[in-house]
């Protein structure tokens, strides 16, 4: 089973990017959890044709202690096994520790056992790596590969740069690897080329460049990854040979993570940051 972690800026597009590779893989005949790592709970969605599913925080709020493994993860899209963190009441509590909470209560359960003959397990992780709870999925052996879903934008860059100084941090006592960089595209100058270079100065490598097109958000709208609402759209192709080249990478790094100067210094070349 290949425990794989999903990062990236807030808003990059890490569920969509998750949800749309995953339908891929499933395609192709692999057996999927998703973790859904976000206190927004969207990492599912796609996967449940957009029912909100109840997350293990609600549930243990509601129900306490006593819950069996159906009540916390429903099946979606292919067989898809779907959980969601969720996260605390607003204002209150650190959202970074649904994630331990959730993951320490699948473990209990069995969700990672044998039995469940599962391929992958994907978790879909919030934003940087910031606090204990968020960094946890790479922490511990919980997973095993890092992608990093990445933009030709300023701050994504950034974030990028921050969440290989987060696996630098843990790969020694967790074993984590990074397996390269996923451009979501935003059409901006030069983008392909630019993120090609930064994957490069990581030691690491752009796995695909997943170009940017209406019918993501048409099939956002009718609430499908865009393989079930539209599967012979090129855009499903794409999609398509992202999971492929992730079921087939062989390349998995501990990164070398730019000093601030470097990075910008990229941006500029780029005429980003001009």
């Amino acid at each position: 089973m290949r425990k794989v972690a999903i990062y990236g800026k807030g808003g990059i597009g890490k569920s969509t990017t998750t949800q749309n590779t995953v339908a891929g893989l499933v395609e192709a005949g692999k057996k999927i959890m998703i973790v859904g790592c976000d206190p927004k709970s969207d990492s599912t969605r796609l996967m449940l044709n957009g029912l909100a599913q109840k997350t293990v925080l609600d549930t243990l709020r509601e129900e306490g202690e006593d819950v069996e493994l159906e009540d916390v993860r429903k099946e979606g899209y292919g067989g898809v096994l779907c959980t969601e963190s969720g996260g605390p009441e607003p204002g209150v509590g650190c959202a970074g520790r649904g994630i331990i909470t959730s993951i320490n209560l699948l473990e209990q359960l069995g969700a990672y056992d044998e039995e469940q003959h599962l391929d992958y397990v994907f978790y879909d992780v919030l934003g940087d790596v910031v606090c204990g709870g968020f960094a946890m999925p790479i922490r511990e052996g919980k997973a095993q590969e890092i992608y990093i879903v990445v933009s030709g934008e300023m701050m994504a860059m950034y974030a990028a740069n921050n969440i290989c100084k987060g696996i630098v941090k843990f790969a020694q006592s967790g074993g984590v690897r990074l397996g390269g960089l996923i451009c979501n595209s935003r059409q901006v100058d030069n983008e392909e080329e630019m993120i090609l270079q930064l994957a490069k100065r990581l030691g690491t490598q752009m796995i695909h460049f997943v170009p940017r097109h209406n019918m993501v958000q048409q099939a956002e709208i009718n609430r499908k990854t865009v393989i079930d609402f539209a599967p012979d759209h090129p855009q499903a192709d794409e999609y398509r040979s992202l999971a492929r080249k992730m079921d087939e990478n062989e390349m998995f790094v501990i990164p070398t993570p730019l000093e601030i100067e470097e990075l910008e210094a990229l941006l500029i070349k780029y005429g980003i940051a001009a």
